[in-house]
């Protein structure tokens, strides 16, 4: 099967789409399928069949950074589709009309489309901006070329099912299991204990929720002695919770790592006690909490928005309100001094996570290519 797998954004940065363009796509060529990457603005040579559609502008959405495209030329996206003649278009959704809408209108009769709905809104703004992009892909006629569409979680189809107004089937997202089990801690971590926040320093992600947690179990003589916190990631929060922990004074007690790369990252997972995703909302599934279930060596827990909820059925007391400080900071203490408690939770997760391994996912998604080709050419 020849397979498109289309992007808006580009594939220069880790984000969580781009990993699920990039897991999916390395698992259907392994398995012999031939695909390509058809995105925006991309500088990276060491993925085979990047097609490079556009020059793209970074702009903030649902509080992250993403890039937008401009306008396709159509000559080039014709040429190209007219070359490779497709299969299937695996199109990552919400998508924009300049770039994914264009390769859409111009795909063959002979090529099925498929969509991937990826998100939930942060916010009304948000929720609005959706709306609006799909009245302009129903304008432009792209949504009535979708053979099938699939999403992330149940939260994010139903958001699609509204905005949209196409079922979805649900299919999660897929990571390398095999990339995080076995993981080796690092050894600056071996003593003591490590409560880990991993993820970009920004409002909506929660760092801030956790120092605040962290400061009320200092103050009250609940946090252990042995106990560290490390915060790995960047953003433009960052100079702000450093001077948190620095006014408080417990900066002895927290780790900033800055940036780390995708290749540390399952080390850092596997170094943690408990691993914290204090979001407040905006996630449309949670690919970080199965990263650190299959890691294997920390209990997770997250904060109790729909997309996380969603990853972390039926396991509900691992999720909490990170507004909420009191309760947030007991959970933490809780989970560092129940080691029979966390036992079992770390086997949970490793059961759990089994299902979203990528050959699992990628076998869903298989499924639903292939109906949809059936369904396209009858």
């Amino acid at each position: 099967m020849k397979i498109g797998l289309v992007l808006d954004d580009s594939l220069d940065k880790p984000d969580g789409v781009q990993q699920y363009v990039l897991s999916i796509g390395r698992w259907l060529a392994e398995q012999g399928h031939d695909v390509h990457y058809l995105v925006g603005e991309t500088k990276r040579t060491d993925i085979p069949n990047i097609h490079s559609l556009s020059r793209n502008v970074k702009v903030r959405f649902n509080q992250n950074r993403m890039a937008m495209p401009l306008p396709a030329r159509m000559k080039t996206i014709r040429e190209l589709l007219k070359r490779e003649q497709f299969d299937v278009l695996h199109v990552q959704v919400p998508y924009s009309p300049w770039l994914a809408g264009r390769i859409i209108k111009a795909a063959g009769p002979e090529t099925a489309i498929v969509g991937m709905f990826h998100i939930l809104p942060y916010s009304k703004m948000v929720t609005a901006a959706n709306h609006a992009l799909a009245r302009w892909a129903r304008a432009q006629g792209s949504l009535r070329r979708f053979d099938a569409l699939m999403a992330t979680s149940r939260p994010a189809a139903d958001f699609a099912k509204r905005t949209l107004r196409i079922p979805a089937t649900v299919v999660g997202l897929p990571i390398d299991i095999s990339k995080f089990a076995g993981a080796k801690p690092f050894e600056q971590y071996a003593k003591g204990r490590t409560v880990m926040f991993l993820g970009r320093l920004v409002e909506r992600k929660g760092c801030q929720y956790l120092l605040r947690a962290v400061h009320r179990a200092i103050r009250a003589g609940q946090w252990p002695d042995d106990a560290r916190v490390v915060v790995c990631g960047a953003g433009h929060m960052a100079d702000e919770l450093k001077a948190y922990v620095a006014r408080h004074g417990f900066a002895d007690r927290v780790e900033f790592t800055g940036f780390i790369a995708e290749a540390d990252k399952p080390r850092y997972l596997a170094s943690a006690d408990v691993l914290v995703y204090p979001s407040t909302g905006g996630e449309s599934f949670g690919i970080v909490l199965l990263e650190a279930m299959a890691a294997s060596h920390g209990v997770v827990l997250a904060g109790n928005n729909p997309g996380y909820a969603s990853a972390m059925a039926p396991r509900p007391e691992s999720l909490f309100d990170p507004r909420d400080t009191a309760a947030f900071a007991d959970l933490l203490v809780r989970t560092l001094q129940d080691k029979k408690a966390a036992k079992q939770a770390v086997a949970w997760q490793r059961q759990h996570v089994q299902q979203f391994d990528v050959a699992a996912v990628g076998e869903r998604t298989l499924e639903v290519f292939e109906q949809a080709l059936r369904r396209h050419q009858s």
